[in-house]
């Protein structure tokens, strides 16, 4: 019994050294639009902060959930979270135009968090930061409103899908683990 429980350990060892490593470079190292702007969003700014990174769209059933959303940006921005949003058109509901897009977030919900020019968040043509969400979380976006929570490592700590709403305790918990 004893040989076996000491395997059993030694296996959990095993499988927590070859967890997925953050590569803070595919996370942090880039430079993307601003939305409707000619301003950039600096990843670099991020490294070493708690993120909680959501791809969006502007007509979507939770496109609601941005309101909850900066509930959550102005609750824990003091303690250091940073909110970024990735609008994204690979679910057929991001307008073409980023000033419907802005009209939506900063106008109809007030969204103060920082929200990128959209890109591609699932597949081959995933923007590097997705491809590096995927890889560490083995879940890339199945739909709008993906919630990532990211420690100040770079490590993905937590996956939320589109039905859990910015207001579950579930989903606060992840985020103060992170803070």
């Amino acid at each position: 019994m004893k040989k076996l429980f000491s395997g059993l350990c030694g296996l959990l060892l095993c499988q927590t050294a070859t967890a997925a490593q953050p590569d803070t470079g595919a996370l942090f190292e880039h430079r993307l639009p601003r939305l409707h702007s000619n301003e950039t969003v600096d990843m670099r700014q991020f490294a070493g902060q708690p993120l909680l990174v959501v791809n969006t769209a502007s007509f979507c059933g939770f496109t609601g959930q941005f309101e909850g959303l900066e509930a959550l940006h102005q609750r824990y921005r003091d303690q250091g979270l940073k909110v970024v949003g990735f609008p994204s058109h690979d679910f057929r509901q991001e307008a073409d135009d980023q000033a419907k897009t802005a009209e939506v977030c900063y106008v109809n919900f007030g969204v103060t968090f920082d929200m990128v020019a959209p890109i591609k968040v699932r597949g081959d043509d995933a923007h590097p930061i997705f491809k590096e969400i995927a890889r560490q979380s083995g879940k890339a976006p199945r739909w709008n409103f993906y919630k990532y929570v990211i420690d100040r490592e770079g490590r993905v700590t937590a996956v939320f899908s589109s039905l859990t709403k910015p207001e579950d305790e579930k989903l606060k918990t992840a985020i103060e683990a992170v803070l």
